[in-house]
């Protein structure tokens, strides 16, 4: 009986530590696809800047001008949110407030839903891959967030992203400040 239980737990362990390589391979993979997004961004692009915070990547498209949003401080955007599998594209958009995107993509958005998002850093809850690509943001900035499903939504699938989902924010920042 004493073997049988020790058996069960090696197994549960086995199994654990299997599940936790199998996640870090996923994850590691999409640190790759979000590599190879970035350097096509880059082969198209001779301005193309890329930060790096805390696991999440900003590429950014268009240079802001101002203050940069701070830990603690407000900022005003407009955003394309995407479950990423190596690019972003219609068919993997699960949010936007952005009507061409949304129209584009075939979703409907009510005149309220197609206003710019207001939100404080530091005390509107966010996934911390989009907290950390958002810290240093400027007013007039166009940028892609990216980061792997460890800094997303994890284990729990969230509406339609999957667990452990990649994701990339489009993001169109109107104004920041940190008063």
């Amino acid at each position: 009986m004493k073997a049988y239980i020790a058996a069960a737990l090696a197994a549960l362990l086995c199994l654990a530590g299997c599940n936790k390589a199998s996640l870090e391979t996923t994850y590691n993979k999409q640190e790759s696809q979000i590599e190879s997004f970035i350097n096509s961004l880059a082969s198209k692009s001779d301005t193309l800047r890329v930060e790096h915070t805390n696991g999440s990547h900003r590429a950014i498209v268009a240079e802001g001008e101002g203050e940069e949003l701070g830990e603690k401080g407000n900022i005003v955007f407009y955003y394309a949110g995407y479950s990423f599998n190596g690019s972003v594209s219609n068919s993997n958009l699960f949010s936007t407030n952005r009507s061409e995107i949304a129209q584009s993509a075939g979703f409907s958005l009510s005149e309220e839903q197609a206003m710019p998002v207001m939100l404080n850093l530091g005390e509107d809850e966010l996934v911390e891959g989009l907290r950390n690509g958002l810290k240093g943001v400027k007013g007039g900035e166009e940028c892609y967030i990216l980061f792997s499903g460890k800094y997303g939504f994890g284990k729990k699938a969230f509406g339609t992203i999957p667990a452990n989902s990649a994701l990339a924010y489009h993001v169109w920042v109107e104004s920041v400040s940190n008063d």
